[in-house]
């Protein structure tokens, strides 16, 4: 059994991202779900311009960066060993450093599938065949390991439950629902619109909407209001990073929610993966994107021309604010992280 089963469209493997033929086919959801749309790119440089302009977020880059190694590797086929190892190289170098924030986490990601590639050229092997069976075997794990931190999530939270979540924590959110179906919980979600992509609105509450589970978009100025009228007991998402000393870096807009729900006793659970390359929060550079994207909404402008807009693509909330990290180990505290590696 593939571990996406019992997931909707949006989670399935090949809906993330897809490999064919030397191409990797990407779902543009900057578009979904007005449209399901794929972005075809015919080499890795590509597939880092698509990471990039946000065709995909969240967990997507991880698997359309895969793809672009798989990708660099069928063109240096016939290259000498040398020569296909220094444009593996580079092709790593151009996907990792496709979006700042993460580039810690991805440079992790990206290392092991050069190695993987290396090693193939040195054997004598296909090195496309060889890449691509490893990034299939990754995609796997990652998986059944979003299940696994799904079903610690579900057991700390009651029987009957609303959940204000924020921006889209893909499959992570996907195996929340679905585990808390398996274990009969009455759940429902909470989504803040998450401007200026509206990731929020579009993607999460999809997910939850084709899984059958009772899904609210609010405006991203109304969670204070939300949890000051109980009308949410767990407030929980998913980080781009987190970092040893317990902070948690997520879409700009996590570390006023979390600051409200502190205020009103509502627990946040972050949850993910301690990241090893980011020992303390001042290693991790804040992702600024293009002002103009702040002053437009789904291609259309929102203020008047001259107007300036500010993006900074992700916050920063504290340990103080959360109340336990959920990782594939089980639950930490964002004080003892460094415990996730021993």
């Amino acid at each position: 059994m593939r571990a996406d089963e019992g997931l909707p469209f949006l989670l399935r493997f090949e809906n993330v991202a897809d490999y064919r033929d030397g191409e990797v086919w990407i779902l543009d959801r900057r578009k979904y779900p007005s449209t399901e749309e794929f972005v075809r790119c015919t080499d890795y440089r590509e597939v880092a311009q698509a990471i990039t302009g946000m065709v995909t977020q969240s967990g997507g880059p991880w698997l359309a960066a895969a793809y672009g190694m798989v990708s660099a590797a069928r063109e240096v086929r016939s290259l000498s060993a040398k020569k296909a190892k220094e444009k593996l190289k580079r092709a790593a170098d151009v996907l990792i450093y496709a979006r700042p924030t993460t580039s810690a986490n991805m440079k992790t990601h990206i290392m092991r599938i050069l190695k993987v590639a290396e090693d193939a050229i040195d054997l004598g092997q296909d090195v496309e065949s060889v890449t691509y069976a490893y990034v299939q075997k990754n995609l796997e794990n990652r998986y059944r390991n979003s299940r696994q931190i799904a079903t610690y999530a579900v057991d700390l939270m009651p029987d009957d439950v609303s959940i204000l979540t924020q921006c889209y924590a893909e499959t992570l959110i996907g195996f929340v629902l679905l585990v808390s179906r398996e274990k009969g919980k009455k759940i429902s979600l909470i989504c803040p619109e998450t401007r200026p992509y509206l990731q929020g609105a579009r993607l999460t509450a999809s997910v939850a909407c084709d899984m059958g589970v009772p899904v609210t978009v609010i405006t991203d100025n109304m969670p204070a209001y939300i949890l000051s009228k109980g009308m949410a007991q767990v407030f929980m998402s998913a980080a781009d990073v987190i970092t040893l000393d317990g902070y948690v870096v997520n879409k700009i807009g996590t570390f006023q929610i979390a600051l409200a729900a502190h205020f009103h006793g509502v627990p946040y659970y972050a949850l993910g993966t301690p990241s090893a390359g980011n020992p303390d929060i001042s290693k991790v550079e804040i992702e600024e994107r293009d002002p103009e994207e702040t002053v437009h909404a789904m291609g259309i402008r929102t203020a008047k021309d001259g107007v300036k807009g500010y993006y900074p693509a992700f916050d920063v909330t504290p340990p103080l604010l959360i109340r336990a990290v959920v990782t594939p180990k089980g639950v930490f505290s964002p004080f003892d992280l460094k415990g996730y590696f021993s």
